[in-house]
């Protein structure tokens, strides 16, 4: 169990470009990067193309106003400069600013957290790979919702063959708060996330099921994606020709299968991501809107639950474990654990210890890289007519 104490020697000065007062996601940023004070303190920003607008946030969170800036490549300039500029920034920009601004963190020497999707295209990642490699940095993806404890829990069950071999993957990212067309207009966060021009080939199956894909890869790491078929609909005409719901079949290499359905559009349910991995043996579920839970259903023996923050875990499941049983958790602890681990894989690349970061879990830039097939291959099946394509 972890109680903020720190687990580098000091917190990286941090930037963060985008996220501001009109972003849906700054504030999961903010709280999960310094939550316990010792894995990142928020030293600069350019929270917003509109200076003034960032100023005026920046002042509203207590920040120094000589290190707000009107964009990124400025701060990334004029940090460069102090003593005590920023090592590492966070992109939390919309989706078409991603490249570009992990390309040039990367030439100012900064380590790089960045928001889901990644890119658009698969050439873009292998590209900022090797910039990342040459640069000796860490690119990390904020998949915020895989720092739960419990699918930790679960990786160490299905990697221990608790589960038998894996035959089925059943995931699930539907909630309805896309419903009313008028939200696309009216939201600022929302406007970019319908335009195809600012977030590429998807909307729900980039905004949401790359959540839900990452961390179906994270419990079942053995698990190679080989095949799609994707059928996609826009149930909110406006939005065509992204989507607003889909269903996925997935074919693995080794004969498993999955499903995946994404929806912006699910009118009512406030139980958005589902995960259950059926084995040879027996199998898991889980869902966000029950975080601390575990379903272990063995065949021919009663279900268990298991809870989080008991002793009988995995130690890999207790090592982010924040407030101990009977104290609930939310998003935020996820965010925050997810955080923590970014902090570590920065410190062990500077340190040079590729042993830590070979044993170290969570979403780097090979998953964003994934995402980017992933959604790729999704689009590209369903404007086939819903067929089967090979992820590559």
């Amino acid at each position: 169990m972890q109680i903020g104490e720190k687990k580098i020697e000091r917190p990286f000065r941090w930037g963060i470009v985008g996220g501001g007062k009109t972003s849906q996601v700054g504030y999961k940023h903010r709280l999960g990067a310094m939550r316990d004070n010792t894995s990142f303190v928020l030293t600069a920003a350019a929270f917003d193309v509109d200076f003034d607008r960032c100023k005026e946030f920046g002042k509203n969170l207590c920040m120094d106003e000589d290190r707000l800036y009107p964009d990124y490549q400025t701060m990334f300039a004029e940090e460069a400069k102090r003593e005590d500029g920023i090592e590492a920034v966070d992109i939390a920009t919309p989706n078409f600013l991603h490249y570009e601004a992990t390309k040039a963190a990367l030439e100012a020497g900064l380590h790089v957290i960045c928001e889901k999707p990644l890119f658009f295209e698969v050439e873009q990642g292998e590209e900022i790979k090797r910039l990342a490699e040459e640069k000796g940095k860490i690119v990390c993806v904020t998949y915020g919702f895989s720092g739960f404890e419990l699918l930790q829990q679960m990786r160490s069950m299905v990697t221990s063959g608790m589960l038998g071999k894996i035959n089925m993957i059943d995931l699930r990212y539907a909630h309805g708060f896309g419903c009313d067309p008028e939200g696309d207009v009216k939201s600022e966060g929302q406007k970019w996330r319908v335009d195809p021009s600012k977030v590429g080939r998807a909307f729900v199956l980039g905004d949401l099921s790359t959540h839900t894909y990452y961390m179906s890869q994270m419990i079942c790491p053995d698990q190679k994606l080989k095949q799609v078929l994707c059928d996609r609909q826009a149930f909110v005409g406006s939005r065509y020709p992204l989507e607003d719901n889909a269903y996925v079949l997935m074919r693995y290499e080794d004969g498993a299968v999955g499903r995946m359905w994404c929806s912006c559009v699910n009118a009512g349910d406030m139980s958005s991501q589902h995960i259950r991995i059926v084995g040879s043996k027996a199998s898991l579920e889980w869902n966000d809107m029950h975080p601390d839970e575990l379903h272990y259903q063995p065949q021919g023996q009663p279900e268990q639950i298991l809870y989080r923050g008991m002793g009988y875990l995995s130690p890999e499941a207790q090592e982010d474990e924040r407030l101990g049983a009977l104290h609930y958790t939310g998003l935020i602890e996820s965010w925050s654990n997810l955080y923590g681990r970014f902090a570590v894989a920065m410190d062990a690349k500077n340190r040079g210890d590729e042993e830590t970061l070979k044993n170290l879990v969570y979403p780097d830039l090979e998953h964003g890289i994934d995402g980017i097939k992933w959604i790729n291959a999704c689009a590209e099946s369903a404007d086939k007519g819903a067929v089967w394509v090979d992820v590559k």
